[in-house]
């Protein structure tokens, strides 16, 4: 579970743990947030770790598998969700050194991590199958514009990735599914130099009102499970009726 300290992150990592997965929980710099996460993952009785590590850094992404394959065994199942958010600006102000930074986490990161489960679910390497689920949003669907144009073509590419890696690997006995959250109060908003937003635009929403991490982990998890047997290379919005 890559970015796992905070917000839909820590969500999913509680959920899953309560269902009975063994996890490693993934964070890159907030270490006091990733051990609140560690302590109430293990009140369920799992085994947990905590590694930390940049997903934009190659070989941080590598030691962490192998650590995970000593610690916790065979791996089933992956959760693709750490992003980058930077502050809020339109395409007049973008530079080339910030793309680059939100591209090597939210896309490359997303990609390595795949490759890294992929290569130890798949068949042909000797592996029982399992589970990726990606972490979009829905703004890979709205554009962002004038705000979070840069992150929603992130968001975008990783659509693309959901959709052709879940054909990729599907005979392999993995499953490649999304997720795309909308207006969901997390931290993350904050990153963007806004914490309110989700108070500011909700009343566009049909419910009118922003959604919970909560709701977007137990997408996280059905996608996952094996009631969603049937679905890959697929992707659901938690958005609050905003499509």
């Amino acid at each position: 579970m890559t970015g796992a300290s905070r917000g839909i992150g820590r969500a999913t990592a509680l959920l899953l743990a309560q269902n009975g997965y063994d996890l490693c929980i993934n964070y890159r710099t907030d270490e006091a947030s990733a051990r609140e996460t560690l302590t109430q993952a293990q009140a369920f009785g799992v085994n947990v770790m905590l590694y930390r590590a940049d997903i934009g850094d190659e070989q941080a992404v590598v030691e962490m598998f192998k650590a995970i394959d000593k610690n916790l065994g065979h791996l089933t199942a992956l959760v693709n969700n750490a992003a980058l958010m930077l502050p809020q600006l339109s395409i007049e102000q973008v530079d080339s050194q910030r793309l680059a930074a939100m591209f090597n986490i939210n896309v490359s990161g997303y990609f390595i991590c795949a490759r890294e489960a992929v290569l130890r679910m798949a068949f042909k390497h000797g592996g029982s199958g399992g589970s990726i689920v990606n972490v979009s949003s829905l703004a890979a669907l709205t554009g962002s514009p004038n705000e979070y144009l840069d992150y929603a073509a992130s968001k975008g590419a990783i659509d693309t990735l959901t959709k052709g890696l879940a054909m990729e690997v599907s005979r392999e006995g993995i499953r490649v599914n999304g997720v795309r959250p909308g207006l969901i109060y997390t931290q993350m908003h904050a990153d963007g130099g806004e914490p309110m937003r989700v108070d500011r635009v909700k009343e566009r929403l049909p419910l009118g009102r922003g959604g919970t991490a909560q709701e977007v982990a137990e997408a996280i998890v059905w996608l996952l499970s094996d009631r969603a047997s049937f679905s890959t290379g697929d992707s659901i919005n938690v958005s609050g009726g905003l499509n």
